[in-house]
């Protein structure tokens, strides 16, 4: 039972402390310095959070999470930004954006296709941070109750729909999820210690990093595909104004549900240790397409495709403090970071924090909400100088975006070989691309597998290696059930596509 009397009474705990001069000011300041490392391709939160924590050090333990919290989400906001103008996602999980964002940035609707990200974003954290408010004892009781068999079923349920979510033959898709797996596998066995894939290299030992992986598939593969063929800007100059950022009546009527149910995923997913917002970003793009009565206008500037997972992975951004700040478990390594400076500061989180703690988790929530409106009102009016990188010709534009990304990769680990990495993958992404292979399964795949994996000997471990373990569960059964139902539909539509495209040649005939 929700006792909305006790939530209406830590709520005001929380206002008073997060409008305290102190904290409104470092709120402000976490959220633009994240918004703005978020612009820049190759720096992702990580990297901003990395950088920029020494900073709180000196601050109370409430300003410092304020802080360091509005960096983390701001990037959010700031990362889809070049993924839309420039096809180079400033953090992993808004390479979803590039999917349809970038169309629209071609077809001259950057200006449209930011302003919904930001509305997009607003409504996403708003929808997280009243779940939080609301069902965080509730939301944390369940996720709790997930053991590895239903982890397993998750990843499993989210491999499955990520060969559907590109356009085209979904033996493609999936051939492009096992692909990812295959990289995902790279490095040291956590259970045996053995190096795998590694063909020698002591650098593979810890697995092929997540942003120089990003950064190479979608930016340097972008860069090669497009450095010999732009030749003009795709914007014209005098119509990079206020009006062109307003959406069209249809493309707001088109972008409601969407952002509704990205809302929904990600605040799920954001719950889960694990997962986050990439993988939510994913499950609602896949989910839209599912639901869309034209699934074919995917890939190819649709709304919905830009507005939905930019909702999932701002929800799942808030709701991701769940599981740090009731259970003490990290979900990300931006989370431990947050965990490990609390600890820092003489605060243990867990399930007692919000009754020992009650003015630090309230307050932070209410920041939460207070860096969302910050975010909401200073990118709107910025958006505007954001469409005015795409006016650079593009010969002076490329070098400087293959800089930041070479920049951002290596500050993460101060590893050169992970700027090889980053071009390697460059070329990889462009041989899959002339070959017609999706990059959306890959990446998903890669995200995945390597959780899959501990998960499913977990799991075996646990039951003495029964493999019935995993229908055994009924949450298990029932994610796994859904699995098949998704494969018997995805069967039953490719077939009559299949029929349909066969009657017409015959028509045709």
């Amino acid at each position: 039972m929700i006792d909305f009397g006790a939530i209406s009474n830590n709520i005001a705990i929380g206002f008073e402390t997060a409008f305290s001069i102190q904290n409104l000011f470092y709120c402000f300041l976490g959220v633009f310095l994240g918004t703005l490392m978020g612009v820049i391709p190759g720096i992702g939160v990580l990297v901003s959070i990395s950088l920029l924590f020494p900073i709180t050090f000196h601050l109370d333990t409430v300003s410092a999470l304020v802080m360091l919290a509005g960096i983390y989400y701001g990037t959010a906001y700031g990362g889809s930004t070049s993924a839309i103008l420039l096809n180079v996602p400033g953090t992993p999980n808004a390479a979803v954006a590039c999917l349809d964002g970038y169309p629209m940035a071609r077809q001259g609707r950057a200006g449209e296709a930011l302003f919904m990200t930001t509305i997009a974003s607003f409504t996403g954290g708003s929808v997280g941070i009243i779940l939080m408010m609301v069902f965080s004892p509730m939301i944390a009781e369940n996720a709790l109750l997930f053991g590895s068999a239903e982890y397993f079923s998750l990843m499993v349920l989210g491999l499955v729909a990520a060969s559907t979510i590109s356009e085209g033959s979904a033996v493609k898709g999936l051939s492009m999820v096992v692909l990812g797996i295959l990289f995902g596998l790279v490095g040291t066995d956590v259970n045996t210690g053995d190096l795998r894939y590694t063909f020698g290299l002591l650098e593979l030992a810890e697995g092929i990093s997540l942003v120089a992986f990003a950064m190479g598939l979608f930016g340097v593969t972008e860069i090669i595909s497009s450095v010999r063929t732009m030749r003009a800007n795709p914007f014209d100059r005098k119509a990079i104004t206020f009006r062109s950022m307003i959406p069209s009546a249809d493309g707001a009527r088109r972008s409601v549900g969407p952002m509704l149910r990205g809302s929904g995923v990600g605040s799920f997913f954001g719950t889960l240790p694990g997962t986050g917002s990439l993988i939510a970003a994913f499950m609602a793009y896949a989910v839209e397409r599912k639901v869309a009565r034209d699934p074919g206008r995917f890939g190819k500037g649709a709304i919905e495709g830009v507005v939905a997972p930019e909702s999932a992975n701002n929800a799942a951004d808030q709701t991701a403090f769940i599981p740090t700040l009731t259970l003490g478990i990290p979900g990300s390594a931006t989370m431990a970071i947050m965990l490990g400076l609390m600890i820092m500061h003489g605060v243990t989180p867990g399930p007692q924090l919000m009754a020992q703690e009650p003015s630090l988790f309230w307050g932070l929530i209410v920041s939460f909400w207070i860096g969302n409106l910050l975010l909401l009102i200073l990118n709107i009016p910025l958006i505007g100088i954001w469409l005015r990188l795409l006016t650079v010709p593009y010969r002076f534009l490329y070098p400087t975006i293959i800089m930041f990304v070479c920049v951002g990769v290596f500050s993460v680990s101060g590893s050169a070989f992970d700027i090889v990495i980053v071009f390697v993958f460059g070329l990889v992404g462009y041989v899959l691309r002339l070959l017609q292979f999706p990059a959306a399964p890959l990446i998903l795949g890669f995200v995945l597998g390597t959780m899959m994996e501990e998960h499913f000997r977990r799991a075996l471990l646990y039951a003495g290696g029964d493999l019935l373990t995993f229908v055994k569960t009924p949450v298990s059964a029932v994610i796994l059930a859904l699995v098949v139902a998704i494969l018997v539909w995805s069967t039953v539509s490719a077939l009559r596509k299949s029929e349909l495209k066969r009657r017409k040649l015959a028509g045709g005939v």
